[in-house]
C-alpha cells in the first residue's frame, strides 16, 4: 500500500502515469525490481488495446483479442504486487526539492522521486455518426494493426497529410481498392508521398469531400455517407473499412513544466527514455519515434524502468552523501 503523508497525499519512489501496454510493462518491471511504485490510470488498464478487436502481430500470440491481451498484461503486472489506482491525472510538476508532484481530478496527490509517463495519445476523430458504433468493426486508426484484416476488400482513408498518404499506400498491399478522402483540392503531404499515391493504380482520391456518417449493420461497416463541400452532394461510398488519419495528439499536456518535444508535441528522449526533465522518463506513444506499436511500447517501457531504477539508486546515494557531509 502507499505510504500516506496525509489523507490525500501519497508518497512513492516511482509514479507511472497511464496503464496501456507501456505502463503495465513498466509497472511489472518496477515490482520485479522491488521498487515502491504506483500505476495511475483513469479507466480500465489496457489503453488502446481495449479498442482493438483482434491483434495478430504480438510475438508469441498469433491471434489475441485486445481486451484479452490487456487483461493478461494487467494480471502479469499485479501478480508481482503492482498497485494500480483509478484516478485521472491532471498535472505533473517537478518541485524545487527534486521530487515530482502528481495531482488528480479526484483529489489524491502523489509525491515521487521519479515519474514514467506512459499516457499514450489520442487519434483525432471525425466525430460523425457510426464512428463509435463501428470502431473495431470497420473503423480503425492504425493501418499496421488492422490492415491485414481487409484483404481483397474496398476501404477508405480519411486525411491528406503525411500519415494519411503513407498509410494509404501501405494499405494497398491488402485492399483491392482504396479511396483517399480529402476535404481540400490538394494534399498536404510531402511531394514524394503525394507522387506515390498519384501513381498507385489501386488508389482513387475523392477531393473536396468529407465523411459525414459511417454506415453498417450487425455484421460491421458496409459503407460511408460523404458530402462534397463544393456541390453539396451526399453520395454513398461502398466500403468495408475506414482508416482515419487526421492527426494524433500525444497526452503530454499533463506536464506543467516545459519538456523538449517535437512539432507534434511528442516528448524527445535519449536512448534511455530520459526526457529533458531529470527524473522524468517517457515510453510508448507519448515519445517521438518512428512507429507506435505494442511491441515498441513494451520495449520503451522496459528501458525506461531500468533507467529509472538507476536514477533512483544514484539519487539515493547522492542524498546519503549529502546527509553524511551535512550539505
Amino acid at each position: 500500500m502507499a505510504n500516506q503523508g496525509s489523507e490525500k497525499e501519497r508518497r512513492h519512489e516511482l509514479v507511472i502515469v497511464g496503464a496501456g501496454p507501456a505502463g503495465l510493462t513498466a509497472g511489472m518491471y518496477a515490482k520485479r525490481a522491488a521498487l515502491d511504485a504506483v500505476l495511475l490510470e483513469r479507466g480500465l488498464p489496457g489503453g488502446q488495446l481495449l479498442n482493438t478487436e483482434l491483434i495478430d502481430d504480438y510475438p508469441g500470440l498469433p491471434e489475441v483479442d485486445g481486451r484479452e491481451l490487456a487483461e493478461r498484461m494487467t494480471q502479469h503486472a499485479t501478480k508481482f504486487g503492482l498497485l494500480i489506482e483509478t484516478v485521472t491525472v491532471k498535472g505533473i510538476r517537478k518541485l524545487e526539492d527534486g521530487d515530482f508532484r502528481v495531482t488528480t481530478v479526484e483529489g489524491p496527490v502523489y509525491r515521487s522521486q521519479a515519474v514514467i509517463l506512459t499516457a499514450g495519445g489520442t487519434p483525432n476523430r471525425l466525430e460523425v455518426p457510426g464512428e463509435d458504433e463501428f470502431l473495431g468493426k470497420g473503423v480503425s486508426y492504425c493501418a499496421i494493426c488492422d490492415g491485414a484484416f481487409f484483404k481483397g476488400e474496398t476501404i477508405a482513408v480519411a486525411g491528406g497529410g503525411d500519415a494519411a498518404t503513407e498509410e494509404a499506400e501501405f494499405l494497398t498491399r491488402y485492399a483491392e481498392r482504396l479511396y483517399l478522402i480529402h476535404r481540400r483540392d490538394q494534399l498536404r503531404a510531402q511531394k514524394i508521398l503525394q507522387e506515390r499515391v498519384f501513381t498507385n493504380p489501386k488508389i482513387e482520391i475523392i477531393w473536396n469531400t468529407v465523411v459525414t456518417e459511417v454506415l453498417g449493420d450487425e455484421r460491421g461497416m458496409n459503407g460511408l455517407r460523404l458530402r462534397n463541400l463544393l456541390t453539396g452532394e451526399e453520395p454513398r461510398l461502398d466500403a468495408t473499412g475506414l482508416f482515419v488519419f487526421i492527426g494524433f495528439r500525444p497526452n503530454t499536456g499533463l506536464l506543467e513544466d516545459h519538456a523538449e518535444h517535437d512539432a507534434g508535441g511528442h516528448l524527445i528522449t535519449d536512448r534511455d527514455m530520459r526526457t529533458s526533465i531529470p527524473g522524468l522518463f517517457a515510453a510508448g506513444d507519448v515519445r517521438a519515434q518512428l512507429t507506435r506499436q505494442i511491441t515498441t511500447a513494451v520495449g520503451d517501457a522496459t528501458t525506461a524502468l531500468i533507467a529509472a531504477e538507476k536514477y533512483l539508486t544514484e539519487l539515493k546515494d547522492q542524498r546519503a552523501a549529502g546527509q553524511a557531509t551535512g550539505t
